[in-house]
């Protein structure tokens, strides 16, 4: 049995835990006695040679410590009960940001080296199989030194110890060692040098350490005014209160970050919102905001345990926060809270993006105690055009930002890895990832089975690719959409660079089956002889769920897979896929009726045209009455009516996604796109509005499969329904009772919530006709659809009532994002690593 799956089961399943390393032995023998010990995990940069050197020392015994490509090295020599206590002790105490995968250690022959415990130069060559530490907020004792002007590092932008800073940003090879980051060119100061030596130093072996005397330096570039001309520095200021009184007096501020620069601006300016909005061309997607700390937010969003947790934790995601209505504040925000931001900040969003200070320059630019007023929120989005990659190299900054920003608040730190900021939300109680970026990339996800040497290279939207060998998988951090040159030549080099961290040299490359994605076509070309294995993209959103939660892959599971698009077996657009599925293949179940998409990606960006195909796949027209028939311009809904009419560019489409698009513009929510996902998002917004006693729905028909229709995917023969080909799902009753509502006065939040209900009842009952006839009960919600945590919970909540086991993501995104993970499972099944080069489809 590969995973949960009783009848009985009423509680989601966990992702499956690392497992715990080996116990000491039992000490033999009076003489002293010698271990070589090897720690593997998240062990450098973490503070973990110094905490061995503390453990060792207070069990007085002898011996050395190191880093290497492999790990952590120590020999340890002593009493046998002493060692064997350090042996046992070193997972349990670890640093809080290590994270130890395994305590392996030998014995060897005891030596006279004498009494000492000391820490040996790293040690370089063979292959790398440590893991690096993300990138980590700033510790509260560097905050309070931040703060304390007794400290000589007081209002220094790049504090850091043992315990917080940049890690996986500033590595440039391993071991972990100072001279394999960017901060090699600067040396350390006798302070610093005498802090990074000492082992009761809270910067013992450290390598980011600085202070205002060694450097890096920051400083404000501004174009000079009014004859133009190349930035320059402002000179005789304080950088960051110059940069404070510009944002205060409505300035676009390009901010260096930790993975890249941000765009900032005051978030309750609305003139500086709108412009920044503007220079983007960021249409209305939501932009995120910083406060000082969380209490600062409390009155403009709801904020449980969970969310406060993860905003204030070393990680410091995006985190998106419910917000609450006007009539939900309490009177005037009380002391110290931020303002409320500007409406145009995240329109037609039930939610706020919020994230907290994790650099000291954050810290310091939202001011410090006894600091000039200033912008309480920011505005801080990727600094990047809409579409490119986050901008990380000074010279790029000034030319790529330069009709974004009024200013440069820089310094001289390279950035070796661009990494985005994280965004997560929670959906009952528990996290749900919708961008896996800074704070957890390149921590690896742990496999159900091992793997030979491999490579996934993901999808084309909101790509990030997946290296694995043995039990372990490195996700990228978040590359962004491949339709840009700038992105695909990021993911080569984001590529290149975990292949040199994690020492993973693929033997086997895994891409989509869509015949026109660049990430597959880039496989393609650097196969170089090597296998590569194409996956159908629903398929590999089922794995990533199965491979998140350990599950092996022995019995099959309910792949509810719902997304925008998917190449499918049959030529058509997929996305609202019932899949029996394991690593080994798929069965497609069920799935919405198709419908017409009207010329392509122009349905995509004008949500109406899918409303009107829809409408009429349902045998209900365009009557003038309706929002989508008034939102079409009369020449377009002429031509579009004769393109329906003679199916012309018309592929079929069975997208969920494009479902939710459809609604939203019927019910008169959002007929353009300016964002991916638009519509869908501001749906959930809508139903989240709705009131709370009306529990109507509306309902699907579910239909006898199509004769002319395929249903098959890895197996043969092995339809939906009774072997003939799948289940059709069809809208047309959802679609009619949602007309009726509206003609009678229904309002759009109504519609909203009856659709999520219809959608959810849609689940449970394919998920129990599944059930009957092939005997699983295990169901996996995935695809970007289900980052809307509305759908999420009522689907889990029906499903867990009817006794279903359910999975749903937690380490990786359910969108594209974490395609990789499942399209490395499928491929590791289907082609070993060395058999041939051929490209095969799974």
């Amino acid at each position: 049995m590969s995973g949960p799956s009783s009848p009985a089961a009423a509680r989601e399943a966990a992702p499956a835990a690392a497992p715990a390393g080996p116990a000491a032995p039992a000490p033999a023998g009076d003489g002293p006695l010698r271990r070589r010990v090897t720690v593997r995990g998240v062990v450098q940069g973490v503070g973990f040679r110094p905490y061995l050197y503390t453990l060792a020392t207070s069990l007085e015994l002898s011996g050395h410590v190191t880093n290497t490509p492999e790990g952590v090295v120590a020999e340890v020599q002593g009493a046998a009960p002493a060692v064997a206590r350090f042996c046992d002790r070193i997972a349990a105490e670890a640093p809080p940001l290590a994270r130890v995968d395994s305590v392996d250690h030998h014995e060897l022959p005891a030596t006279g080296d004498g009494r000492a415990f000391t820490i040996l130069a790293s040690r370089t060559g063979g292959p790398a199989r440590t893991l690096v530490s993300p990138d980590t907020a700033t510790c509260a004792a560097c905050l309070g030194e931040l703060a304390d002007p007794a400290d000589r590092r007081h209002r220094h932008p790049f504090i850091n110890c043992t315990h917080c800073g940049p890690r996986f940003t500033i590595v440039t090879g391993l071991p972990y060692d100072r001279a394999h980051t960017t901060m090699a060119p600067y040396p350390m100061c006798a302070d610093c040098a005498r802090e990074y030596a000492d082992p009761a130093d809270r910067r013992f072996h450290a390598q980011p350490v600085a202070c205002p005397a060694c450097g890096p330096r920051l400083s404000l570039l501004l174009v000079p005014r009014p004859g133009g001309g190349p930035p320059g520095p402002v000179a005789g200021a304080d950088p960051v209160a110059r940069a404070r009184a510009l944002l205060a007096d409505g300035a676009i501020l390009a901010v260096k970050g930790l993975g890249g620069y941000h765009l900032a601006c005051d978030a309750s300016d609305a003139a500086a919102v709108a412009r920044l909005r503007r220079r983007k061309a960021r249409g209305d997607k939501p932009f995120a905001v910083m406060a000082a700390d969380a209490d600062a937010v409390a009155h403009l969003v709801r904020m449980g345990p969970e969310e406060r947790s993860l905003l204030e934790g070393a990680t410091r995601p995006i985190v998106l926060l419910r917000r609450r209505p006007d009539e939900d504040d309490a009177g005037p925000p009380p002391a110290g809270a931020a303002p409320r931001p500007a409406e145009c900040v995240a329109p037609g969003s039930a939610d706020l993006g919020v994230l907290l200070p994790y650099t000291p320059l954050h810290h310091l630019l939202l001011g410090l105690p006894g600091d000039a007023p200033g912008p309480r929120l920011l505005v801080m989005t990727s600094g990047n055009v809409a579409g490119e990659p986050i901008v990380t190299d000074d010279a790029e900054a000034l030319e790529r930002l330069a009709h974004l920003a009024d200013g440069w608040l820089t310094h001289d730190r390279p950035i070796h890895v661009p990494c985005d900021d994280s965004v997560v939300r929670v959906c009952d109680g528990r996290p749900l990832i919708v961008r896996r970026a800074r704070g957890y990339a390149p921590l690896p996800v742990p496999l159900p089975a091992a793997v030979g040497p491999a490579l996934a290279v993901g999808g084309d939207l909101k790509n990030a690719f997946c290296l694995a060998e043995g039990r372990q998988a490195w996700l990228s951090a978040h590359i962004g959409d491949m339709d840009d040159l700038a992105t695909q030549e990021a993911f080569e080099r984001a590529e290149a660079q975990l292949e040199s961290i994690t020492g993973v040299r693929p033997g086997l490359l895994a891409t989509d089956r869509h015949p026109g994605y660049r990430s597959a076509q880039w496989a393609a070309r650097n196969a170089a002889g090597r296998p590569v294995v194409r996956v159908q993209h629903h398929h590999a959103h089922v794995a990533a769920a199965m491979a998140e939660h350990g599950l092996d892959g022995t019995r099959p599971v309910i792949g509810v897979a719902f997304d925008g698009t998917g190449h499918g077996d049959d030529g058509a657009v997929w996305g609202g896929e019932f899949l029996l599925a394991d690593y080994d293949g798929f069965t497609r179940f069920a799935h919405l009726a198709y419908v017409p998409l009207p010329g392509g990606d122009a349905a995509v960006r004008r949500p109406y045209r899918m409303a009107l195909a829809h409408l009429r796949a349902a045998g209900l027209g365009a009557a003038p009455d309706l929002a989508c028939t008034a939102a079409c311009p009369p020449e377009e809904l002429k031509v579009l009516e004769r393109q329906l009419e003679r199916d012309l560019n018309c592929l079929p489409t069975s997208s969920m996604g494009r479902l939710f698009d459809a609604v939203s513009s019927l019910a008169g929510i959002c007929h353009r796109a300016g964002y991916e996902a638009q519509a869908a998002v501001e749906l959930e917004a809508a139903a989240v509005g709705a009131p709370d006693d009306d529990t109507t729905g509306y309902a699907f028909a579910l239909c006898p499969p199509d004769p002319a229709a395929g249903g098959r995917g890895r197996r043969d023969g092995c339809g939906g329904a009774d072997g003939g080909g799948p289940l059709r799902a069809d809208a047309a009753p959802v679609l009619a009772a949602i007309v009726a509502d509206l003609r009678a006065g229904a309002g759009a939040a109504v519609v909203a919530a009856r659709f999520h209900r219809a959608v959810a009842s849609l689940v449970h009952d394919v998920c129990v006709l599944a059930r009957e006839r092939h005997a699983t009960d295990t169901v996996a919600l995935t695809g970007g659809v289900f980052a809307n945590t509305l759908l999420s919970s009522a689907c889990a909540a029906a499903l867990h009532a009817d006794g279903f086991t359910v999975l749903r993501h937690h380490l990786v995104p359910p969108g594209d994002g974490g395609l990789a993970l499942g399209q490395l499972m499928v491929a590791a099944r289907a082609a070993p690593a060395g058999t041939g080069a051929a490209a095969t489809d799974r």
